[in-house]
């Protein structure tokens, strides 16, 4: 499911975007809010971050001439991180077709980038229990596990119910060992992860029970932030140059691609 959108920008936008460089002969940073999300954000053996979203955020700071800092964020505190500056933007197979918990529509809440990458949730359970969920009414009254601020807690929530309990984790990847350990029936989370981590190593005896609905992975900046803009002229750029299907390529997500410049 490889689609690739071009845009053609007229001059007057194109010299509206264009560059001004830091005062005093400064470089620009671009700080990204990240978590640990493989295959998006990861530490390699060395210790140094990688992944799918790493690599997309350096190629779009060579193109913009800034350096490209990597801050790891507890998901649920991403919009004080980013109003108080500490970050730049949420760059983290962030969902931008999402609502938090509460019901309010994230893109009320920041400035959404063209969206790059589709993506599903699914839920994730014991493979000795998966005979037992097999479609969204299983886990009513159920109790289930979701990275606290991400777009699975509300699809967790609308799972178990009003008697069902959802128990907000730090980062995704601590979902898994909450299912291993039996402490909740089942966890919501990004397909992307879900396939890197189930079926094999500490998570062998975990399964994908089934697929939620599509889902649209966007950067959140700041509301009014032109940086925004910027990011997107070049996002286009390096999805036409052909870049960013390289790095998809090299970390399986290629299928994944999908550049709608109607998003945001």
């Amino acid at each position: 499911m490889k689609k690739i959108v071009s845009l053609v920008l007229s001059g007057v936008l194109l010299a509206g975007l264009l560059f001004i460089p830091a005062s005093c002969g400064k470089k620009e940073v671009l700080i990204c809010g990240i978590t640990d999300y493989e295959p998006m954000n990861y530490r390699d053996p060395s210790g140094n971050w990688t992944g799918f979203d790493t690599e997309f955020a350096k190629l779009v700071g060579e193109k913009l001439k800034m350096d490209v800092e990597f801050q790891e964020i507890e998901w649920g505190n991403k919009y004080n991180e980013l109003e108080s500056g500490s970050i730049s933007c949420i760059w983290n197979g962030f969902t931008g077709n999402a609502t938090e918990a509460d019901g309010t529509p994230r893109g009320s809440l920041v400035d959404m980038s063209y969206s790059y990458m589709l993506n599903t949730q699914c839920v994730v359970v014991r493979a000795d229990r998966a005979a037992d969920f097999r479609a969204r009414g299983d886990f009513a009254g159920m109790t289930m596990a979701a990275e606290a601020g991400s777009a699975g807690e509300p699809e967790a929530q609308d799972l178990v119910g009003d008697d069902g309990t959802v128990i907000g984790v730090a980062q995704q990847i601590n979902t898994f060992m909450e299912v291993l350990s039996g402490s909740v029936d089942g966890a919501v989370i990004d397909l992307i992860l879900a396939r890197e981590q189930t079926g094999s190593g500490d998570y062998a005896n975990l399964t994908i029970a089934f697929e939620l609905d599509p889902e649209a992975y966007a950067i959140g900046f700041r509301k009014g932030d032109q940086m925004r803009d910027r990011v997107n002229q070049v996002m286009v750029e390096l999805f036409n140059e052909g870049l960013v299907q390289e790095i998809a390529q090299r970390y399986g997500v290629l299928d994944n691609l999908l550049l709608d410049t109607n998003f945001g």
